[in-house]
């Protein structure tokens, strides 16, 4: 820890009232561009091997200059790590590998001096095994009040030995602990992430006053953890014959999804309403349909839901039409944007999806074609960017990153990977810091090393191997979110017009803008639709007759 972060923890940070509001429309977030940062793999200021706040900070003129709107930052408070910070401890503490409050209202203050916005991620799903609460509750023991903030059951059986019921935990095994005095307490992830108990009072009561701390730090939002989770269904039923649980699955089940979450959201949104600037919501919610997500997204509950239905879509005309108009007819009722997404830190990137044959999932462990994924996965970025909404970008994708699928068994770190039969546990090769520079010890994420091992030749993908050339992955970002945020036809909307396309082609009109994207593989022949402003792969062959548009390949129109 360096010894700027060893004195800033002994100080607590003012407020961020006066902080300088963000310039910008109050419904910002309807067409807005938010970066994620996974914070331990973005930038080390101290020389650990571990990304931190201070790190974050130092390189927020980079994200400024990418165009990007806001920056959201995956969780940096107080945890024992089991599972990357998502098993929270204290949720006004910053963990002192990513710095202190200190770094924190400092990093808040500079997103916002530099004209972005900053939203934090929140976890009410579950807490930490090491949450005060929960090791008082343990210490207290059967019929403690305080169990009731969680989980706790007897178990079945002649003895107890049976877990109270059949659910299974998304990283694998049962959903159930037992503890030493015989009662067993519920976790939909791991074991040391224990679950909240939402219908004790003091719940509730724990996570508005959370929200006003760090609303109070001038934050911009929250992206809510697992907001389909909260809720579980009455008398907690057995849930039957089923697969083993996935994360990303789509059945309907006891324990996601239930109606009683909404009520939480509408108690929320009352408080975020309390505050100017513009401040949003928005969920992690898998549901088993884009019409079920847009439940969250009502005009008194959330302002965005992660479209994970079009993350999980393969690199198909067909279904991704089929997707869009979908979500598209989903949020118009309920007045929401539809808010797309392609990558985040829970699955494998798409450079490295789109490599791979389709039908395999969100979780793949090869590496697949390379160039084609690359190719495919430019061209999806500019079809996403150009669809009426908001998006979100994961970092490194802007440098066409793709997983690393060989990490050595023992330097993973994701807990789905030690408890077998969850999902994949494959997570880690999203994760591995991104680089910066072509040389280094780390490519220029830090001094020290890194967390997990990067690969040789990571270089050559590296902000430095890539700023200012011409073509580069970086660069035809700069240029599709310079061009989204000039054009009135881009961003925010909730339909597009759909043009005639030869099979394995969409193409779609706003305004006086065409976006056409070619899934089909070969190159196929399409009208001119007026001045070229963007194509994510070769230039396109244009003649009297028509154009010809390249495999794999998207491009951006101007018909003005």
């Amino acid at each position: 820890m360096s010894q700027q972060h060893s004195a800033a923890r002994a100080t607590t940070p003012t407020p961020a009232a006066a902080v300088p509001t963000v310039v910008g429309h109050r419904d910002w977030w309807r067409d807005a561009v938010i970066y994620q940062v996974y914070p331990r793999s973005f930038a080390d200021s101290d020389g650990d091997g571990m990304g931190d706040l201070e790190g974050v900070r130092s390189r927020l003129p980079y994200l400024r200059d990418l165009g990007v709107d806001a920056v959201w930052l995956s969780p940096f408070y107080a945890s024992p790590q089991a599972d990357a910070g998502y098993d929270v401890a204290d949720y006004r503490e910053v963990d002192p590998m990513f710095g202190s409050l200190l770094d924190a209202d400092a990093l808040i203050r500079d997103t916002r001096d530099l004209g972005l916005r900053i939203i934090v991620d929140l976890v009410p799903n579950h807490s930490s095994d090491q949450h005060e609460w929960f090791k008082r509750a343990l210490a207290d023991g059967p019929g403690s009040p305080l169990r009731d903030r969680y989980h706790f059951r007897p178990g079945k059986g002649e003895n107890g030995e049976l877990p109270p019921n059949d659910w299974e935990s998304v990283f694998g095994g049962p959903a159930w602990t037992r503890v030493d005095d015989g009662e067993w307490y519920l976790h939909l992830f791991a074991p040391e992430q224990p679950d909240f108990n939402w219908e004790h009072p003091a719940v509730g009561d724990e996570f508005r006053s959370i929200l006003r701390f760090w609303l109070d730090m001038g934050v911009d939002g929250f992206r809510i953890d697992v907001a389909h989770g909260l809720v579980k269904a009455e008398g907690l039923p057995d849930l039957g014959v089923h697969d083993q649980l996935k994360l990303l699955g789509n059945d309907v089940t006891p324990f996601f999804d239930q109606d009683g979450v909404h009520e939480i959201y509408r108690q929320w949104r009352l408080i975020l309403d309390e505050y100017s600037g513009g401040r949003i919501f928005v969920a992690e919610a898998w549901t088993p349909t884009v019409e079920r997500t847009a439940n969250y997204v009502r005009p008194d509950e959330l302002h965005q839901a992660f479209n994970f239905q079009y993350l999980s879509t393969d690199w198909d005309a067909k279904e991704l039409r089929t997707v869009i108009d979908r979500t598209l007819e989903a949020m118009r009722p309920v007045s929401a944007p539809s808010t797309w997404v392609l990558s985040n830190h829970d699955v494998t990137r798409h450079a490295t999806r789109f490599a791979n044959p389709p039908g395999l999932g969100t979780q793949i462990r090869l590496a697949g074609d390379r160039g084609l994924g690359l190719r495919r996965a430019r061209a999806a970025t500019l079809l996403m960017l150009a669809l009426p909404g908001s998006a979100y970008v994961y970092q490194g994708e802007e440098l066409g990153l793709p997983d690393v699928v060989d990490l050595p068994d023992e330097v993973r770190q994701d807990p789905a990977y030690f408890r077998g039969a969850g999902q994949d546990g494959f997570r880690d090769g999203c994760r591995v810091p991104i680089p910066w520079t072509r040389e280094g010890s780390s490519y220029g994420f830090g001094d020290g090393g890194s967390w997990l091992p990067q690969p040789s030749g990571w270089g050559e993908l590296s902000v430095a191997a890539q700023q200012g050339v011409a073509g580069s992955t970086l660069e035809l970002y700069r240029t599709a979110l310079r061009i989204r945020r000039t054009r009135p036809d881009l961003g925010a909307g909730d339909s597009v017009e759909w043009l005639t396309a030869p099979e394995g082609v969409l193409a779609f009109r706003r305004g006086e803008f065409v976006c056409v994207a070619n899934t089909s593989g070969e190159p196929v022949r399409i009208p001119s639709y007026g001045r070229v402003l963007l194509t994510s792969g070769d230039e396109i062959a244009e003649t009297a007759g028509g154009a010809t548009l390249p495999a794999d390949t998207t491009v951006w129109w101007t018909t003005a």
